[in-house]
C-alpha cells in the first residue's frame, strides 16, 4: 500500500525552528495560514521545573502544544507515547492512512538528510505525510535548512524515533539527554477559525498586552517582569561562574526568539492586509526584540568556557531587550487605536 497526502508544502520563517515548521505544515494541510495562526500571540511564561531538553520545547505546551502556540484559535494537539518502535510506526501509519499528516520526534543523528547525521544527537521534529509498504519507506518533510521532502527508509526513521538521544561528546548540547520515546503528535481544528480582520488583530494585541503586563504568578517567570527577572537571574548565576543554567537559557530563548520573530511577521502581514502602515512600523520594533533574543542565545552558547565574562553582556542585553520590548508593545497598541499601557 502507498499513501501520499496532498497539500503538503514547505514553510519556513528564518527566526523559527522545527516546532513552528512542523506545526505550519500541519496547518497548511488544513487550509490555514501559518502566519495568521501561529504569529498572533506574543508572551513569556517559563516554569523551570517543566523544561524539556527538546528543540521543539514550548513553555506551557506540555499538555497541548498547539493550543499554547495558537491560544486565539480553536486548535488542539495531543502527544502519543507508543510502547515501542513497532507500535510507534503502526500508530503513525494508521493516522497517515486515514488522511492525517503527523509530527514525529526524531534524533537528527539517525536522519540522513540532516547535517548532524552520524555526528550529533539532538531532539528534532519532522512531519510524516506518506508511506510505501512495498518500498519500506516513509515520506517526510522538514523545512529546517537544508530542507528536505521525500522518502526516508523506515529503519532510519525507526532508529531516529527510538533513540535514547544520549550525550556522547561535547558536541551533544542543549537538546540531548531526553529520550525520543517514539512520540508523535496529532493536531485538530475544533471550531470555526476567526477571520483575520481588524477586530481579531485588535483582540490579539489587547490579550498579548494584558498577559505581558499581568502580575507575575508565584513559582514562574511570566510577562515582562518575568522575562527580565529570568535573564537577570541567569546573569547572576553566570557572574558566580556557574554553567548550570546555560542550557536552560539556550532552550528558553529559542521559543522566545521564534515567537517574537513570527509576531513581527504577523504584524507586517496585518499591516498589509488592513492597509495600516503603523502596524508595519510596529513589526520592525518587534523584530528588533527578536534579534535581542538571538543575542541572548549567542551569549549563552558561548558562555561555557568563561561564564563570569558573559554576565556583563547578559545584563546589558537584558536592559536593551526589556526597553525595546516595552517600546514595541506600546507601538502595537497605538497602531490599533488603544491607549498605551505604562511600564
Amino acid at each position: 500500500m502507498r499513501v501520499e497526502l496532498p497539500g503538503i508544502r514547505h514553510w519556513r520563517h528564518d527566526l523559527t525552528g522545527c516546532l513552528h515548521v512542523a506545526m505550519a505544515v500541519l496547518l497548511q494541510h488544513r487550509g490555514l495560514n501559518p502566519v495568521e495562526v501561529l504569529g498572533a500571540a506574543w508572551s513569556f511564561d517559563h516554569r523551570p521545573e517543566r523544561l524539556r531538553r527538546e528543540e521543539y520545547y514550548f513553555p506551557g505546551g506540555e499538555d497541548d502544544l498547539l493550543a499554547a502556540l495558537a491560544p486565539y484559535h480553536p486548535l488542539t494537539s495531543r502527544w502519543h507515547s507508543p510502547a515501542d518502535a513497532t507500535a510507534g510506526w503502526l500508530e503513525v501509519r494508521d493516522a497517515v492512512a486515514a488522511g492525517q499528516p503527523v509530527a514525529v520526534s526524531a534524533d537528527n543523528y539517525h536522519l540522513p538528510f540532516r547535517p548532524a547525521f552520524g555526528d550529533v544527537h539532538t531532539n528534532h521534529l519532522i512531519t510524516v505525510y506518506g508511506f510505501d509498504d512495498e518500498l519500506d519507506i516513509a515520506l517526510v518533510i522538514d523545512s529546517v535548512p537544508p530542507r528536505y521532502r521525500g522518502p526516508l527508509p523506515l529503519p532510519a526513521l525507526a532508529a531516529a524515533r527510538d533513540s535514547g538521544n544520549p550525550v556522547v561528546h561535547d558536541r551533544d548540547l542543549f537538546f540531548t539527554g531526553q529520550p525520543i520515546g517514539n512520540r508523535w503528535l496529532e493536531a485538530e481544528v475544533t471550531g470555526e477559525i476567526p477571520a483575520f480582520d481588524r477586530d481579531f488583530v485588535r483582540l490579539a494585541i489587547e490579550r498579548n498586552a494584558a498577559a505581558l503586563h499581568a502580575a507575575e504568578p508565584a513559582g514562574r517567570y511570566a510577562g515582562l517582569a518575568g522575562q527580565e527577572r529570568f535573564l537577570l537571574d541567569i546573569a547572576g548565576e553566570l557572574a558566580e561562574g556557574s554553567t548550570g543554567a546555560i542550557d536552560e537559557t539556550f532552550v528558553v530563548a529559542g521559543p522566545a526568539l521564534a515567537v517574537a520573530g513570527l509576531h513581527a511577521e504577523w504584524l507586517a502581514h496585518a499591516g498589509r492586509v488592513l492597509g495600516e502602515p503603523r502596524l508595519l512600523e510596529s513589526a520592525r520594533l518587534v523584530e528588533r526584540v527578536a534579534h535581542h533574543w538571538s543575542a541572548v542565545r549567542i551569549i549563552a552558547g558561548a558562555a561555557r568556557p568563561d561564564p563570569a565574562a558573559a554576565a556583563g553582556s547578559m545584563r546589558s542585553r537584558t536592559r536593551e531587550l526589556v526597553a525595546d520590548h516595552v517600546r514595541a508593545l506600546e507601538s502595537t497598541r497605538r497602531a490599533v487605536g488603544t491607549t498605551a499601557l505604562a511600564r
